[in-house]
Formats: structure tokens, C-alpha cells, sequence
């Protein structure tokens, strides 16, 4: 009996694997792909942020699946992901490229970012929990914890996370929506901004005044600290170098000495309105 229902079991697999049409995927495969997609996701994030991927350079899907030892698959799925993220942006018939801002519409992006925080931090102030309360000034001891210790990197993710809580708290969906949109895309200046100790105390100064204001339920002043902050952010973006590795070369060129490879890769994608020229005068405004 054994080996005629092992037959039959057999057969029935074999009816289903001839029935499935070639090439498709079990939902098992689906699952493992995606998975290994979210992985790949995460590394080209963190090479975009940590610059080992340049603002306007194009992707290469085959060179970032040979490095990260994938196929092409996962990497394609990877970086559509990212496209929708706002750190990489598709360009038609020429390929995917890490997104390049202006300056321009970097400042007008800090403005808006602005109101929606400022907006979060009035409403917490009139509803914040004992816990929301904890969670926050664990985050500024954190940031100022990375702060002495000189650890960028570490004070950059404890404050994409107080940000975040700030939305999570005191914004609707849509308002965390659309901060996590405009913030995805200011990733590059606001990680090179923090890089300075002096700039991590400044800034993690602004967070302690928000969460003060926060505790003492003083919507107002929530609201003034909030804007205030990243108004600070935005000076602190305009005093710092942000010209990509193009406007570099674009300043060789302007000077007469040999650029390179300047001229060898398509234009990376820019705003509307965006030019290297004003790009540079704003990247050194401040």
C-alpha cells in the first residue's frame, strides 16, 4: 500500500509540475525573491547614503547584481522600489540613476518640510502620551550619546527615528506620507550636514527644545521649535558643500583643466529649473 500511494503522489506531482506553464514561479520563489529584493534594497540605500553610490550616477543593474553576488532579478525589483522611495529616479530609454537635487528645490523642500513638522509638533503638544513622551527623549539621549562619541552615522539613524516619531505621534497618514516623501529625497544633504560635531549639538539642541515644548503641552511653542529646527536644518544644508561630483568636474571645465570623463555619461536627471551653476552658488551660500 505504501509504495502504491508514493506512486500516486508521485504522479500527481509530476500532473501539476506538467500542468504549471514553464517559467513560472511557485509562490515559495515569489516570497524568496521578494525577500532577497527587500536585502538588495536596504544595501543600495545605504550606498546611496553612504555616497559609495554618487547623486546622478546611473545604475547598472549587471555591475550591482555581480558586486552584491545576485541575479539581475532582485536588483531590477530593488531598485523600482527605490525609484518609488524618491532616492533613485528612472530616465527613459537611458536607465536608472541616484537622484540628484538642486539646491533650489532642496530649500523649497525644507520649507514645506517645515510646516508639516511644525504642524506634528502642535498637535502632540496637545495630545502627547506618558510613553510617546519616553520614546522621544530616548531618542535625544541617543543622538546626544552619538553626539559625544563622535559617530555621525549612528546620530543620522537616531534622527531619521525621532523625526519619524515626531510624524508617527503628531501627524495624520497623509502628513507622514508626504514628509517621508520630501525627506527620502533630501537623504544626501541632510547625512552630510550632520558629519560636523558642532552641527550634531546644534541640532540635537533643537530636538531637546521641541520635546520641552512637547511636554509642557504648549502647542505654540511646539510649533515655533518644530519649524525652527528644520529652518537650522536648512542653514546648516546652505553652509555646507553639496556640489555632486559632476558640478566638480563642471568646475574644472570652467577653469580650462582636464575634466576627464566629464563629458561620457548622459546628464543625470535634475529638477526642473535646476542648473549646476545656481546649484553651486546655493551649495555655498550660508
Amino acid at each position: 500500500m505504501e509504495g502504491t500511494g508514493s506512486g500516486s503522489g508521485a504522479r500527481r506531482a509530476a500532473r501539476g509540475a506538467a500542468a504549471e506553464p514553464a517559467g513560472a514561479q511557485s509562490a515559495l520563489d515569489i516570497v524568496r525573491t521578494r525577500s532577497l529584493a527587500s536585502l538588495v534594497a536596504q544595501e543600495i540605500e545605504r550606498m546611496i547614503l553612504s555616497g559609495a553610490l554618487a547623486a546622478g550616477e546611473r545604475l547598472n543593474e549587471q555591475a550591482l547584481a555581480t558586486r552584491l553576488g545576485v541575479s539581475r532579478g532582485p536588483v531590477r525589483e530593488a531598485v523600482r522600489g527605490l525609484e518609488r522611495t524618491g532616492l533613485v529616479v528612472a530616465v527613459r530609454n537611458q536607465g536608472s540613476y541616484v537622484r540628484q537635487v538642486s539646491a533650489e528645490e532642496a530649500l523649497e523642500i525644507y520649507d514645506l518640510r517645515a510646516a508639516i513638522t511644525g504642524l506634528a509638533c502642535a498637535h502632540l503638544a496637545d495630545h502627547a502620551a506618558p510613553a510617546q513622551l519616553a520614546a522621544l527623549r530616548a531618542m535625544v539621549k541617543r543622538m546626544e550619546q552619538a553626539h559625544r562619541a563622535n559617530e555621525p552615522t549612528t546620530y543620522y539613524a537616531a534622527n531619521l527615528d525621532f523625526h519619524a516619531a515626531l510624524l508617527a505621534f503628531g501627524g495624520g497618514p497623509r502628513a507622514r506620507r508626504l514628509y517621508e516623501e520630501l525627506g527620502n529625497e533630501l537623504h544626501l544633504f541632510r547625512r552630510r550636514a550632520l558629519v560636523q560635531p558642532e552641527n550634531m549639538r546644534e541640532s540635537n539642541a533643537e530636538h531637546a527644545a521641541i520635546l520641552r515644548a512637547i511636554a509642557a503641552g504648549d502647542a505654540a511653542a511646539a510649533r515655533a521649535a518644530g519649524e525652527a529646527h528644520i529652518a537650522g536644518g536648512k542653514r546648516r544644508f546652505r553652509a555646507t558643500d553639496t556640489r555632486s561630483p559632476r558640478d566638480a568636474a563642471d568646475d574644472k571645465d570652467d577653469k580650462g583643466e582636464n575634466a576627464d570623463d566629464a563629458g561620457s555619461h548622459p546628464p543625470p536627471p535634475r529638477a526642473a529649473g535646476g542648473h549646476g551653476g545656481a546649484r553651486r552658488r546655493a551649495g555655498r551660500a550660508g
